[in-house]
């Protein structure tokens, strides 16, 4: 069997490759550069390195795969970050289309079931539906909670001010999940190809906590028992985001997000949790990973 990845070097795609290889499975990998698809090539990935922008491109890629695991790759830096979405999430949607693949597993988001009002996850809303109207493809629509690794973007926030922070409250319960989580029922689901029609998978992570809750735990594992979360005005947290590189419409998304969360839009009480949504790693698990990554990247010592 053949599995076309794409994102094959990112977050979570890079992981589902991983895990194929790791089975023994053939692995088609998917990223813009070939140099960092060397990695997975030299342990028996195909490298595919070119634009998802490029419906041709993708076409090749899919072409022969028994399924493939697609998303949309974050741009944190697009000036209009929704079209940037309808690009790609057209170009998916005819390479599937021309393709003739018959099992897709789209990565998808918490929220993906609102139209609007949710940020960046308005735009994976679309594409679940774009991908709905494809006849004779059978797609499953992937809908991970808030990833863990996302507090990674306060590296800086612990080195220079002593806090965790953003414009998500502090108490507010929500639940996050570690992205390898994510890659394991990615990975499942297309080796075993045991869904049919259009059909979505929530995944809600192994306990709900809050962002207060996160920070305390993660805090004892670099040592900073007092580490605290701090919640930022919107105002605040955009300015912060913008200073940080984040494009001005990317910034206005994630605030968007931020709110959708604090109001309840989406998230806590949405969904039902379930022994099937529940995943296994839980908080204090990752904040040893969390310890890891921050004392490479900070050169910090942790507890």
């Amino acid at each position: 069997m053949l599995y076309t990845i794409m994102g094959a070097t990112g977050n979570v795609g890079g992981k589902v490759a991983d895990i194929l290889l790791k089975k023994g499975e053939k692995v088609r990998a998917i990223s813009r550069s070939l140099d960092n698809l060397k990695p997975l090539q030299d342990r028996g990935a195909e490298a595919f390195a070119g634009d998802a922008a490029d419906a041709v491109f993708l076409t090749r890629a899919f072409t022969g795969a028994d399924a493939v695991f697609v998303l949309i790759p974050p741009n944190l830096k697009a000036t209009d970050y929704r079209a940037y979405q309808n690009k790609i999430g057209d170009s998916i949607v005819q390479a599937v289309r021309s393709s003739g693949v018959k099992y897709v597993v789209n990565l998808s988001s918490a929220g993906a079931e609102l139209s609007g009002g949710s940020g960046p996850i308005a735009g994976l809303h679309d594409q679940e539906q774009r991908l709905n109207n494809i006849d004779n493809v059978n797609v499953l629509h992937l809908r991970p909670a808030y990833y863990m690794e996302n507090l990674f973007m306060n590296f800086d926030l612990i080195n220079s001010k002593g806090i965790m922070g953003g414009p998500i409250r502090g108490e507010l319960k929500m639940a996050l999940i570690a992205t390898r989580d994510v890659a394991h029922a990615a990975a499942d689901y297309l080796i075993k190809r045991n869904f049919f029609g259009k059909s979505v998978k929530e995944l809600l992570g192994q306990r709900d906590l809050t962002m207060e809750e996160a920070a305390k735990i993660i805090g004892w594992k670099i040592g900073k028992p007092d580490l605290a979360y701090v919640t930022f005005s919107y105002d605040d947290a955009y300015k912060g985001m913008v200073a940080a590189g984040l494009s001005e419409d990317m910034s206005r998304l994630y605030i968007e997000m931020s709110k959708g969360l604090n109001d309840g839009l989406f998230g806590i009480g949405k969904v039902r949790r379930t022994p099937e949504n529940t995943t296994d790693t839980a908080i204090e698990e990752f904040a040893g990973y969390f310890a890891q990554v921050y004392n490479s990247v900070c050169g910090k010592k942790a507890a």
